[in-house]
């Protein structure tokens, strides 16, 4: 039976490989493969003679603890950001005053916050009174008068 060969420089390869699809697809998981098959390609390059079963049985050790490792370290260090509600747009408004564009009935009314007419749920108030944001759910704001 013909065995195939793999020499170290095919995991050097395959390291590459791995970074283009990381380039390609969002997340950082390709990456980490990436650095084991770079490793396990040292280790190839340094004892030649290892069988491909020992070969995948090195990447495949190092690649899942690579994983682990990063997403173990990403939980216990998270990224902070200096603008935490970028892509939370109903969460900036919380704690901002709004005049009423539609009376607040039956505890249903409408503001209008820049360009977009938002739902609100508070208690009873007119027209153009002035209510402040104090919570969101979904894509309704919960509001109260502002005295």
């Amino acid at each position: 039976m013909l065995e195939l060969e793999f020499v170290f420089w095919y995991w050097w390869v395959l390291a590459l490989l791995l970074l283009i699809v990381e380039l390609l697809v969002p997340g950082f998981f390709f990456m980490w493969m990436a650095i084991s098959g770079v490793i396990t390609g040292c280790i190839v390059w340094l004892m030649p003679s290892l069988i491909m079963d020992v070969q995948l049985f090195i990447f495949s050790i190092l690649s899942v603890s690579t994983i682990i490792v990063w997403k173990f370290y990403g939980t216990q260090h998270p990224i902070e950001s200096d603008q935490p509600l970028l892509n939370k747009r109903g969460a900036q408004y919380i704690g901002r005053v709004f005049n009423l564009t539609k009376a607040i009935k039956n505890g249903q009314g409408q503001i209008k916050v820049d360009d977009t007419l938002w739902k609100v749920r508070g208690e009873d108030c007119e027209i153009d009174t002035k209510v402040r944001v104090t919570a969101i759910r979904g894509t309704v704001f919960d509001v109260e008068k502002v005295e």
